[in-house]
């Protein structure tokens, strides 16, 4: 059986129900593909990054032949669903840092797929916009993640699928921020 350290104890210092079931395979050591794995943390965080983790990789799977990641596939359609928007709207509406948002946009813009203009009405702004090639990009793009998509509702199931983005995108908003920060519910 594997031994639980002190830190992946609960608050009421008990083992987490799915921790007790992991054991260890040949010659004492384990298996970190064993289909127990993947609950070896009972931290909401790290099973929500192992999930994005596995999605990535599939959909990257199905989007390999556009040459582009679902991440990258993920930009030009912001770009295209936010008509443009400026680098700091882009990153508020993606929860990311603006740097980290310049630092992803960098293989597209030197593959010529986004551009990077100065904002007409505020010239301290930056704006992303598609080239030509990164609406023709988007177009190939948009149709490998729809079969990825499509996959993954037939293997969680669609009303499951609809009901976990909702949940996720719950966790996105600045109200779930400030009831985290708060130490309360929601209200929503």
């Amino acid at each position: 059986m594997v031994t639980i350290s002190d830190e992946c104890r609960l608050a009421d210092g008990r083992e987490p129900v799915y921790l007790k079931s992991v054991q260890e395979g040949k010659n004492g050591t384990f298996s970190p593909m064993s289909r127990i794995s993947a609950y070896i943390t009972p931290c909401n965080n790290g099973v929500v990054r192992q999930a994005a983790r596995m999605l990535g990789q599939l959909y990257d799977d199905v989007l390999a032949p556009s040459g582009l990641r679902v991440t990258q596939h993920n930009l030009l359609y912001t770009i295209q669903a936010m008509d443009g928007p400026t680098l700091r709207a882009m990153a508020e509406a993606l929860v990311m840092d603006l740097s980290a948002l310049g630092h992803s946009l960098k293989p597209l813009v030197r593959e010529g797929f986004v551009a990077i203009v100065p904002d007409s009405n505020d010239g301290r702004a930056k704006r992303a916009t598609l080239t030509r090639g990164g609406i023709k990009k988007l177009k190939v793009t948009t149709g490998l993640w729809q079969q990825a998509q499509s996959r993954f509702d037939v293997a969680f199931g669609g009303k499951k699928a609809e009901e976990l983005r909702g949940l996720l995108l719950s966790i996105a908003t600045q109200e779930f921020r400030a009831a985290y920060e708060e130490g309360r519910p929601m209200t929503k």
